[in-house]
Formats: C-alpha cells, sequence, structure tokens
C-alpha cells in the first residue's frame, strides 16, 4: 500500500510538465512542504520505501531529499531519517517579506473579487503566535485555567436560556456591568453598562464602527507606524486611510486640514503600537478639539494598558473630558489570553443602541456562557489579581531583555522610547538595513521576530525590529537572544571582533 506522501506527489506530477522527472518531484514535493500539505516537523518516508512507491529509481529519489535538504525544506538526523524543517526557507513563506499585491491565477480571477484580492495581497498576519520573541503574546501558561473553567462548568449545569440564544443586546449584561464598573477605576472610563458592547476582539470592534459611521471614500487617519490589522481592515471597507507621523508625543495631527477633515482618527495613546511613545497632554487637547470642530470620531485602542511597570498610569482619552468624541475598544487577548476571543467597545450613548442593533445583525453575537464566566471572574477579584501577577512577572522579563540589549549590543540598539510597558521591545537598526531580511534568518534559526518596517504604510528608512518577551522566560530568552545576536552579526549589523557571547 501506498503512502500519503506518494499519492499526493503522484497526483501533484500529472499536473507538473516541465523538467526532469527530478526536477518536477522536486517541485511537487516543495509546493506540498510549503503549502503544509506535508506538516512541518514530521518524517518523511525512507528514500528506499518512497522510491519504490512512486516506481522511480532510488538516486532520484536521495538526489532531490539533498536538494530538499540544501534549500532548507528537510533536515536530517541521524539513526530517524529525515524530517521536514520546522521553520522553512524564506521563500517559501508570505510572511517573511513585504506583501506583494496579489495576481489571481486565470481560474481563480472569476471566483475573487478586487476587494478579496486586496484583502489577500496585504495579508500580513504571522503564522507563529507563540515563543520567543513573538510580540504582544502573553504568557497563557500562566493564566488560572483550572478556576476558570470551575466557573464554566458551574454555570453550564444549569444554564439559563438566554445564554444559549443569539446575543442581541451588545453582550452578556453582567459581564457589561463588571466591565463598567472595572473600567471606571482602572482606566478613568466615563461608561455605563448600556454603552458597552462585546465584540470578538479589536479587528471586529474596528469592523462594526467603520461599516456602521462610515461610507466608502471617506477619511481616515492612523498612526504611522500602527498595526497592520487595523490598517487592513479600513482598506477593505473602502476607506481612504492616510497615515499620520508619530513622534515622541505621540500622533502628529493636522490641526488643519486643507481637504476634508477625517472621519475618524485611530490612535494608540497610553502605549503607541509598535513604537511605546504615550499621547502627550498638549497632542490630546488638540485630538479632542479637533474632532470636536470637524465632528471627528477618534478611535481609542487601549490594547495592553494593563501592563505599565513604573511611573504614572496614562488615564484612557476617552474619560479626559466628559462626553468625549471617543470611541474606546478594549481586549482581553493580552491580559487572559487570545483564544478567548472577547473584546468590548465603549461608545458614547448616542451610539449605543444603533451599533448594538448593527452588531446583532452582522455577527449574530454568541458565546455568552463564557462571558458570564468572565463576568463573576472579574467580579469576584480573580481578574485584578492575576493582572497584578503578570505585571510583576513581565517586568521582570522586560528588564532582563532590557539587560541582554544592553550588555551584548549597546546602547546604540537600546529602545528608543520607555520601555516600562507593553508586551514588547523595539531594537533600532540601522537606517534603510533589510530587518525584513533579519527577521526572516532569524526565524529560519528557530526566532519569531517582526521587522519594523512592515508597520508602516509608506517607505521610509527607519528600520528596527519587535521582540515581545511576555510569553519567554529567562533561560529561553538568553538563548533565543544568542540566535539573534549571531543573525545580527551575519546580516553585518554587528562586528564580529569584540562581540560578547550570550
Amino acid at each position: 500500500m501506498r503512502s500519503l506522501y506518494a499519492d499526493h506527489v503522484l497526483e501533484r506530477l500529472q499536473f507538473v510538465t516541465e523538467g526532469t522527472l527530478q526536477q518536477r518531484l522536486l517541485t511537487c514535493m516543495q509546493t506540498a512542504i510549503a503549502e503544509g500539505v506535508f506538516p512541518r516537523a514530521t518524517r518523511l518516508p525512507a528514500t528506499r520505501d518512497l522510491a519504490r512507491e512512486l516506481s522511480v529509481s532510488r538516486n532520484t529519489v536521495l538526489n532531490v531529499y539533498e536538494n530538499l535538504m540544501a534549500q532548507g525544506y528537510v533536515t536530517a538526523r541521524t539513526g530517524s531519517g529525515t524530517w521536514i524543517a520546522e521553520n522553512l526557507p524564506e521563500g517559501s513563506l508570505n510572511s517573511q517579506r513585504t506583501p506583494e499585491p496579489f495576481t489571481a491565477s486565470p481560474r481563480s480571477l472569476a471566483a475573487i473579487s478586487k476587494r478579496g484580492a486586496s484583502l489577500l495581497g496585504h495579508a500580513n498576519a504571522s503564522p507563529y503566535q507563540w515563543g520567543a520573541f513573538v510580540p504582544g503574546a502573553p504568557d497563557v501558561t500562566q493564566f488560572p485555567h483550572k478556576l476558570f473553567s470551575q466557573i464554566q462548568a458551574r454555570l453550564s449545569r444549569e444554564p439559563e436560556i438566554d445564554r444559549l440564544i443569539y446575543s442581541s443586546n451588545g453582550g452578556c449584561p453582567q459581564l457589561r456591568e463588571a466591565l463598567a464598573d472595572y473600567l471606571s477605576v482602572a482606566r478613568s472610563v466615563r461608561a455605563e453598562a448600556d454603552q458597552i458592547i462585546i465584540t470578538e476582539g479589536i479587528h471586529q470592534a474596528v469592523d462594526l464602527v467603520t461599516r456602521v459611521l462610515c461610507d466608502a471614500g471617506d477619511t481616515v487617519w492612523i498612526e504611522e507606524p500602527g498595526y497592520w490589522g487595523t490598517r487592513n481592515l479600513l482598506r477593505i471597507n473602502g476607506l481612504k486611510i492616510q497615515a499620520r507621523e508619530v513622534d515622541a508625543q505621540g500622533i502628529v495631527p493636522d490641526l488643519a486640514p486643507r481637504a476634508r477633515a477625517p472621519k475618524m482618527i485611530f490612535v494608540t495613546p497610553s502605549h503607541q503600537y509598535p513604537l511605546g511613545v504615550h499621547l502627550s497632554l498638549e497632542r490630546r487637547k488638540q485630538l479632542l478639539d479637533l474632532a470636536r470642530k470637524h465632528k471627528t470620531w477618534l478611535v481609542e485602542d487601549d490594547y495592553d494598558s494593563e501592563f505599565r511597570f513604573s511611573g504614572q498610569p496614562f488615564p484612557a482619552l476617552q474619560g479626559f473630558e466628559p462626553d468625549a468624541p471617543v470611541i474606546y475598544m478594549g481586549t482581553f487577548s493580552k491580559t487572559l489570553y487570545p483564544a478567548l476571543r472577547i473584546g468590548y467597545l465603549v461608545v458614547p450613548k448616542s451610539l449605543a443602541q444603533p451599533l448594538r442593533i448593527a452588531a446583532a445583525e452582522l455577527y449574530r453575537g454568541g458565546h455568552l456562557l463564557v462571558q458570564r464566566a468572565l463576568a463573576e471572574f472579574i467580579q469576584k477579584g480573580h481578574y485584578v489579581a492575576h493582572i497584578r501577577r503578570m505585571r510583576k512577572l513581565y517586568s521582570q522579563r522586560r528588564r532582563f531583555l532590557a539587560g541582554l540589549i544592553e550588555r551584548y549590543l549597546g546602547p546604540a540598539f537600546m529602545p528608543q522610547a520607555s520601555h516600562e510597558a507593553g508586551l514588547h521591545l523595539v531594537i533600532p537598526l540601522p537606517a534603510g538595513c533589510d530587518d525584513v531580511a533579519i527577521a526572516a534568518l532569524a526565524l529560519r534559526r528557530g526566532v519569531k521576530v517582526r521587522p519594523l518596517s512592515q508597520y508602516y504604510m509608506l517607505p521610509q528608512e527607519r528600520r528596527g525590529l519587535l521582540l515581545g518577551y511576555a510569553c519567554v522566560d529567562e533561560r529561553q530568552c538568553q538563548d533565543a537572544f544568542g540566535t539573534l545576536k549571531a543573525c545580527l552579526v551575519d546580516a553585518g549589523i554587528l562586528r564580529k571582533e569584540g562581540v560578547e557571547r550570550v
């Protein structure tokens, strides 16, 4: 009986007609590995077995395996055979280069719309969401899963009917009440429970407010650099995006826009993503004045404000003034864990009912049992206690990573913004260097960093690397940092001579 690997290769060979048999076989296996049909870190059949199943010479298969190994698709383990690599070569991964505009094959043109092609052409979500140094990944192993499961199990034994049907009122009432109480104390947010709408994270929140409050062609401002996920959602919803520079005080607004004023301004005031600066008092006043004057909505993404490790906490922009024209977005992805898929909007009272209705029409909300469990988790003090523990842990890990940077790379590579908040650091690199190539090199060696240049909408010379530290203990951090330093040496960013070993 043939293996599944052989079956797949034989099917593919029918459609690959150019080149010698060895070249065709190599192409088929490269494609299958790159597309994930042959999963990473799995063992390939022995060359003798695969040759017999394909009815080709063993030398042909041996040559194919050697080519795959030379290109980084597979590795050989002594006494254990040939295994597909965990980290594939740069050319096989969508996430390792700045995305090129999507070009559909003639067969797929009829199936994919222009809007769909634009979305695919700018897709930037990484397949790597855990490990050193994935930015923004919390340590999900530290969450009190047993406690939360006990709450869920108890509530699930005799669930109320309204927790088993669609949500049409903006989410679980108890969770909205718990959030209103928590946000007023922790973030100085001015909100009643009826102003809160539960979402499945920041992406859904952005999608909801732009669909309801903007028309195609409306102008919106975003931070430059900024979160690519927000940028892509705005693009797919047909909005005209204008990137506004971020300096040491935060976003730089155009106080007298000559063209049409923006319908929305998307900001991360407490901890700018990705640079880490906070929005100054002067800029906050300027944005609020501009928004009131031009009837613009400020959309505040408060994605990781709980993790400030020293100094005075920065309150939310939403609570800065009464009746501020601010739509506030938050999430539990950083404080608890991303797969929970629970976020929230705090909206002005005039928008609460329209956005609740729109959310029900667009998304048919659910997960009410989990939301009810989360409400109890917050109300009984478990949420605040968990944040307190994680703040201490992340602070230690941040100091450890900053110490490695200062000791082994030097002051020139220290983060330029204050590094006493958040879940990642940005190390600057020489202007104009290829930070995408450096990130790809690090990924091939098992270290997952993000290039700063990919967070910019417009071409510029600034370069750097985002290093997430939250989900990496000190031993893993030190090992991964040694690998990253070697990548910087190999890329010519660091001189090999005189560089201390990690």
